[in-house]
């Protein structure tokens, strides 16, 4: 496999020039005020011609650039049909307070060892490394023992309706493959995601009835907060078990945002609006948190003969992955073998496609890479050397 290995070092000014080409290719979602990920879905078609097997499928959706949300699958087959997945995602996040960064975050700048630009680590160093990974066997003229297969979804930003979503319902996929998403990591590379905790966002309204601060009625401000605050002692008091293989070891239940009520100071509220995010340990039930917290409700407004709203906006659950799994014996062996670190298995408090693969009964599935952590931050990068030694990972893999 040496020279597998050296074909993949060569191609180095390759990966630099490419991921400064997908940094340079806005791809926001229209969500988030974006023309969604056509441009870059279609720069990277061109790098696929050599593959074995290469579709494209769109999802409409008419907000985006050309009226469609573009998802590539690719392959270069192996002695087996059965298929190692790796899934990365083509849409990136805006990038927020543009004062805060150093460099335009659309215009990629490589300085030492480092590519900065929105996008760089999350997730364009996965985008190039499994590309150039899948370019490597095919000019080492090598046939993996599994066909190696090219996932890049649209819309993981903001929920995978448009992405991975949509794939898993095309029967793609085999429950015998093995699933690879290189979205979340550690610096060295020693940590394979194989849980990730529950989500639930919730919004309340809670009802008052507006009037002068100086002859208040019912307040909704006041029973937002005594409601929300005893949600959240009860809820940290009945799911309270916890589990090493996550950080924080424990469920979250954190009140976050809050609309704005009334624009002047002496005007009681009328209703209040606010928001909690909920990571729930996957040894709980989402329906029994749910169950809870409209108990909590119901007792609030029976109390103040007054209406609380409870909305969902998002509820995604999944088991975890068997420490013992293949998928997980593969990648260890292949990162201890080639970097000579010790790895671990550990659980995520984050999304990424891998909760919907396992959701779905793809048990063998693990999220995987080597990143600094910059996603989301202003100057996000990619470290040069995580893209290459990556990429290695991912062409030896199949084998």
């Amino acid at each position: 496999m040496r020279h597998l290995l050296e074909i993949v070092e060569k191609y180095r000014e390759d990966m630099i020039k490419t991921l400064c080409n997908l940094i340079e290719i806005k791809a926001i979602s229209p969500d988030f005020g974006g023309e969604g990920e056509l441009d870059k879905a279609e720069y990277l078609m061109k790098h696929l011609k050599d593959f074995d097997y290469v579709e494209r499928f769109d999802v409409k959706d008419d907000r985006a650039k050309g009226g469609v949300r573009p998802n590539i699958v690719a392959k270069v087959k192996g002695e087996s049909d059965r298929t190692i997945w790796i899934i990365a995602h083509m849409d990136v996040v805006p990038e927020g307070d543009i004062s805060l960064w150093k460099t335009d975050p659309f215009k990629a700048v490589v300085k030492d060892d480092k590519i900065y630009g929105r996008g760089a680590e999350d997730n364009g160093q996965s985008l190039v490394s499994s590309l150039y990974a899948a370019k490597s066997i095919i000019e080492a003229e090598v046939k993996p023992k599994y066909t190696l297969g090219l996932v890049y979804v649209s819309d993981e930003e903001s929920g995978s309706k448009y992405g991975i979503q949509h794939l898993i319902k095309q029967n793609i996929f085999n429950k015998e493959d093995m699933f690879v998403v290189p979205d979340v990591g550690k610096p060295d590379g020693s940590h394979i995601e194989i849980a990730e905790k529950s989500i639930l966002w919730l919004k309340f309204k809670v009802y008052g009835v507006q009037s002068h601060a100086s002859t208040p009625k019912l307040n909704a401000s006041r029973r937002a907060m005594k409601f929300i605050l005893d949600l959240d002692e009860r809820l940290h008091k009945k799911f309270n078990a916890r589990n090493e293989l996550f950080n924080p070891p424990y469920s979250t239940f954190e009140p976050t945002k809050r609309e704005k009520n009334v624009d002047n100071i002496n005007t009681i509220p009328g209703i209040d609006v606010s928001y909690m995010d909920c990571r729930v340990l996957p040894e709980y039930d989402l329906e029994d948190v749910i169950k809870l917290i409209e108990d909590i409700k119901s007792f609030y407004e029976t109390k103040d003969n007054a209406k609380i709203e409870v909305e969902i906006l998002q509820k995604e659950s999944s088991p975890p992955t068997p420490e013992n799994s293949e998928i997980v014996l593969k990648l260890r062996k292949v990162i201890e073998d080639l970097r000579g670190i010790k790895t671990k298995v550990y659980g995520i408090g984050g999304n990424t496609c891998a909760s919907f693969f396992r959701k779905s009964g793809f048990l063998n599935t693990v999220a995987w890479c080597t990143v600094d952590g910059t996603a989301h931050q202003p100057n996000e990068y990619c470290r040069i050397r995580n893209m290459i030694e990556d990429a290695k990972v991912f062409a030896l893999l199949p084998f």
